[in-house]
């Protein structure tokens, strides 16, 4: 049974390095800032009776993340990680500007080390799960809340899958491209065709679509219609041919072409952008596959979608069922800073810098 699990059954109260699988090069200080260990050292020698208090905040409204996986590090690493006094809030949380989310209590040397790598872990993580928040709540503009695939796989190293996916998650998106951004929270990816099936069968995307529902009966079947640049046709094709068995029709057109819709009907042109998956053409498909009774047919739509984006599209009222989004999701926009705010409970701290007490810090087991 995954952490998360229990979690969610009240068994744990926090995820620790059962789930996150720490590097264990961590503890030698080869992840941290070198100023960070010379200052372990001179302290040792120099102050080491001397408590500290650090805090860590941020300065944007967002959708906190990183508490689990900071606190797991901390005990994982902190030397005495049991006598130190650590306070945080919760991933998921709403957080404000400057606003304290973790205190640590303790003397500087046992954990000081680690101010970078829970600096990174928080700004990460917070970073995706915001954004995904905002990709989710822009989906639901139209006042039903349709669902989020998160697909940032090609979009940074697969090493980050499984944490970006459960910041994902904690923003709010339930499908993930890969079993790896599962790993933490979930069970198994999902996708259905890649461009490379329709390539090999020669661009017919009926003979693709019948090898996959050959291969995996189970799932639920959507093609992938704009490998010809004529989602169209070639949604109608899938259609006719699988009819009540075709869940959905994927449109994936870059943003440099412009469809042979536009081509054949040239008369609608000359007042938006025809490039891409456009809401002209996306109206467009809604209606011919309506037309010959295919209303079941779901539309899922990829290809350089972010928040402002799929906002304007669910206010113009674009018959998208589906999002798809990578890269805008995983833009780092959002960073934290660690603070030395008090020493032996008394202020001490950087010029501007100021312990900020947080009635919503939690007392840490």
């Amino acid at each position: 049974m995954k952490e998360i699990e229990l979690k969610m059954q009240g068994e744990i109260k926090r995820l620790t390095n059962q789930t996150f699988k720490f590097d264990e090069r961590i503890h030698e200080g080869w992840f941290s800032a070198v100023y960070f260990l010379k200052t372990r050292e001179i302290v040792e020698k120099y102050h080491s009776d001397n408590i500290v208090t650090m805090q860590f905040f941020q300065k944007e409204h967002a959708i906190l993340c990183g508490t689990d996986e900071v606190i797991a590090l901390i005990k994982t690493f902190a030397k005495n990680a049991d006598e130190l006094e650590i306070r945080s809030l919760k991933d998921g949380d709403k957080i404000k500007p400057f606003e304290t989310v973790l205190t640590i209590k303790g003397p500087y040397q046992n954990f000081g080390y680690l101010e970078g790598i829970i600096d990174g872990i928080f700004a990460r993580r917070t970073s995706v799960a915001t954004n995904v928040y905002n990709v989710v709540k822009a989906a639901r503009k139209s006042g039903v809340q349709k669902p989020v695939i998160f697909m940032g796989d090609r979009d940074d190293h697969f090493t980050q899958q499984s944490g970006d996916g459960y910041a994902a998650y904690i923003g709010g998106s339930k499908a993930q491209a890969t079993h790896a951004m599962n790993e933490w929270w979930g069970k198994q990816g999902m996708g259905t065709m890649p461009h490379a099936l329709i390539q090999l069968f020669r661009g017919d995307v009926v003979e693709a679509t019948k090898a996959y529902k050959a291969e995996f009966p189970e799932d639920e079947l959507m093609a992938l219609v704009d490998y010809n640049n004529d989602v169209i046709t070639d949604s109608l094709k899938v259609a006719r041919e699988f009819g009540e068995e075709l869940k959905g029709v994927r449109v994936d057109t870059s943003r440099t072409m412009v469809d042979q819709y536009f081509c054949r009907n040239p008369e609608v042109m000359g007042a938006f952008d025809p490039r891409g998956a456009n809401p002209v053409l996306l109206f467009a498909l809604r209606e011919a596959l309506d037309k010959e009774g295919f209303n079941h047919v779901k539309i899922v739509a990829t290809g350089g979608f972010n928040a402002k984006r799929i906002e304007s599209y669910e206010e113009q009222g674009v018959p998208i069922d589906i999002y798809g989004v990578g890269g805008s999701l995983l833009k780092i926009h959002i960073g934290f800073t660690g603070d030395n705010v008090l020493l032996n409970g008394e202020h001490e701290a950087k010029a501007g810098r100021r312990y900020r007490d947080n009635p919503r810090l939690e007392l840490v087991d």
